[in-house]
């Protein structure tokens, strides 16, 4: 089972590395571009980015779309200021929140597309969540949940279990002096949804044309854009 760890509480401790720690993960970025992409939003869209973190994933949402209208949320107050002090992110709206109830942080939209980039896997309950987050968005609105999911696959299990062992909890130890996220990151990843599972729970909660498109290099088959309409 996921170790339970207070999440918000643990990114505020490793916000000051977090950037430094996904740059060392090849593609990280890149994909998350991909994410933005892949949703295909038009131009001047109202953009919620819902589990904002430090901004990477805002960042990509300002590159594929440089004139929309961004909102980021996040639950963890480090790593909002880490967000703030990103130059090229001064016209973003940020929000203190739970992803849980982004309306009750003032996040109302409505949007014509929510990016969740690995954020439903740590919500305690991912079907409201859902729920709610489809009531974001304009008719016909676009999510992308940019997520893990290896639960389908014995080789994708193998080696997202090689890459967090031997490479990320180490290095979350070197950097960040903690490896207490990076143990969760790594269990809570082997116990979500398979990438089935996950496309049905976004069917259930309502959202149709369900889709997913996974990345290239060692996150094949183990990091994807989930996508779906409203």
């Amino acid at each position: 089972m996921t170790e339970k760890v207070a999440v918000p509480g643990e990114f505020d401790r490793v916000a000051r590395s977090y950037d430094l720690l996904s740059a060392l993960n090849p593609g990280y970025t890149k994909h998350l571009r991909w994410s933005a992409e892949r949703m295909e939003l038009p131009e001047g869209a109202r953009i919620l980015d819902l589990c904002c973190g430090t901004g990477l994933s805002t960042e990509a949402l300002k590159r594929a779309y440089p004139s929309a209208v961004i909102t980021g949320l996040d639950a963890s107050a480090g790593m909002l200021e880490s967000a703030r002090d990103k130059a090229d992110l001064a016209d973003v709206t940020w929000l203190l929140g739970n992803a849980m109830d982004p309306a009750a942080a003032g996040a109302h939209g409505p949007y014509d597309g929510v990016l969740m980039a690995y954020g439903i896997r740590n919500v305690p309950d991912p079907d409201l969540c859902l729920e709610r987050v489809r009531r974001l968005l304009v008719s016909g609105g676009t999510l992308c949940l940019h997520e893990y999911s290896v639960a389908g696959s014995l080789w994708s299990k193998l080696v997202w279990n090689l890459v967090t062992m031997g490479i990320v909890i180490p290095l979350g130890l070197l950097f960040a002096r903690t490896t207490t996220i990076f143990r969760y990151l790594r269990r809570s990843v082997l116990d979500f949804d398979s990438v089935g599972e996950l496309e049905e729970r976004m069917r259930k909660a309502g959202f149709t044309e369900v889709r997913s498109k996974t990345m290239v290099g060692w996150q094949r088959g183990i990091v994807h854009s989930f996508l779906a309409k409203s």
